[in-house]
């Protein structure tokens, strides 16, 4: 499915958001979730279906200083 991944299309083979960010390889306690503007809640993500296009944004802790 084609999805708009913080505000840049790509292409990604899966069906609800958990399964998003293992593909892209993200991991962790402290990742926020937001999928066409509402957050998703880290014990929804394997539920929460998503559809063609919809605008993903994903913010992680950057590590440094």
């Amino acid at each position: 499915m084609t999805f708009i991944i913080n505000g840049e299309e790509q292409d990604v083979a899966a069906t609800t958001l958990a399964a998003l960010l293992d593909v892209l390889e993200y991991e962790g306690e402290w990742l926020a979730t937001a999928v066409n503007g509402e957050l998703v809640h880290r014990e929804d993500r394997a539920a929460f279906t998503l559809g063609e296009r919809d605008r993903i944004e994903i913010l992680s802790p950057m590590q440094g200083g």
